[in-house]
């Protein structure tokens, strides 16, 4: 029918002159930036008849195009970024969903056999207050309220005020979860933001699932010495421990398939005259499997333990977050590849190492998949992020097949 990728393409760049400057996209959630975007997302979609729109409970905005049927597909993404951001992260799947949403509507003059809506997710990135999932979390429940109101920004506002400051009351947002209430089907398209499919040359890629994560900061405790009197063999060095950790993930991650990250490293009393007292490490390790997951982290724990003997320090771990492993739908996922070979010639059927609304929506028990698109330099959350134009056509049509088959899909339910 009427669907038009270039639109899409054009409307992106239209969206990045408008929030966005020399340094990348800028627009953080509940920003007076991420507030001009949704302004400018609704008038775009003003322009389809008949098309409902409201911000629900968590300050989760949707499009809603009712149908014959209360079942409703659901297509998806955030127009938040990160500060500094890339132009296409989030945003690339809500403008191509409002493209297939003016298709169908097209198509079926305004009454599909089935509810579709799309919905941008408030506060996918967590820039502000670190807390990523916002919206989709409230919206399946899964979100702690003991954790988030007490969150701040840099500034010292809380999430609960700057909630406030964009009409969503906080103690409210778990109220969202009526959104869900009559889902068949998600659907997310994503940058990959990462280089499996540059690597391998090829422009689109049929997701599996999101990762599980495990999150621990992991603290060494020995003796602060005199850096000249102390022989190397009397040393308490918590930072030799730590350091060992290092290598080992590696070969960890190596081991069980997986991804291990220790991102950051702080030690006391951080004076060049000083062995190390106190050193801690932040570790991140993630896997689509739960038990290879549990299995990495069980030998980063007895890798801590024998630094530790060996150091003659002691060692304690902290948990900073988890989310289980997310595989999505096997149905959509075979309709997902589908799709994708039905608009160039090879698909390539991968995990995501990020997380995204649709780890959310799968682990509310909606039938989701997402579908990726190549990423140029592997590169994400920088102003360098980018997709050859050629590719976001492609992705938006085969984004368009995947939603017509999932229509079929939830039909025959």
């Amino acid at each position: 029918m009427s669907l038009n990728p270039s639109r899409t393409v054009a409307e992106l760049k239209e969206l990045r002159a408008l929030t966005g400057d020399a340094n990348g996209a800028q627009r953080v959630a509940f920003t007076p930036a991420w507030v001009k975007t949704r302004t400018w997302l609704r008038e775009k979609l003003g322009t389809i008849p008949g098309l409902e729109t409201h911000t629900d409970a968590a300050g989760n905005f949707w499009a809603t195009l009712r149908g014959d049927s209360d079942r409703a597909l659901l297509l998806g993404g955030h127009m938040d970024s990160v500060p500094n951001g890339g132009w296409l992260d989030g945003c690339l799947n809500v403008m191509a969903a409002v493209e297939v949403l003016r298709r169908i509507n097209e198509q079926y003059q305004g009454k599909p056999p089935l509810t579709v809506r799309v919905v941008d997710w408030a506060d996918e990135e967590g820039a502000r207050f670190g807390k990523s999932l916002f919206g989709s979390s409230a919206c399946s429940g899964a979100l702690n309220m003991h954790e988030a109101r007490v969150l701040k920004d840099r500034g010292g506002v809380t999430l609960p005020d700057a909630l406030k400051a964009v009409g969503v009351d906080f103690e409210k947002v778990k109220d969202s979860g009526v959104e869900l209430k009559h889902a068949a089907a998600y659907l997310e398209l994503h940058i990959e933001q990462g280089p499996v499919l540059l690597d391998l040359d090829l422009p689109l890629g049929a997701v599996l699932g999101t990762f599980g994560v495990e999150r621990h900061a992991i603290t060494f405790h020995g003796q602060a010495a005199h850096s000249g009197s102390t022989p190397m063999n009397r040393r308490k060095d918590a930072f030799l421990a730590a350091g060992k950790m290092s290598q080992e993930i590696y070969r960890i991650a190596d081991q069980h398939g997986g991804v291990c990250t220790i991102g950051s490293c702080t030690t006391k009393p951080g004076i060049v005259t000083s062995v190390v007292e106190e050193c801690r490490i932040t570790l991140d390790q993630r896997h689509l499997d739960a038990k290879a997951l549990a299995g990495m982290l069980a030998a980063a724990k007895a890798a801590s333990e024998r630094f530790a003997q060996e150091g003659n320090v002691k060692v304690a771990w902290e948990r900073l977050w988890q989310i289980e492993p997310r595989p999505f739908h096997p149905e959509l996922i075979e309709l997902c590849d589908a799709a994708i070979k039905e608009t160039v010639p090879k698909s390539h059927r991968l995990p995501s190492g990020p997380l995204h609304d649709a780890a959310e929506t799968s682990g509310a028990g909606v039938p989701t998949v997402m579908m990726f698109v190549q990423s140029l330099h592997g590169i994400s959350h920088n102003k360098i992020e980018d997709t050859k134009e050629e590719h976001l056509e492609l992705c938006v049509a085969a984004f368009d097949r995947l939603a017509s088959k999932a229509i079929g899909w939830i039909q025959k339910l």
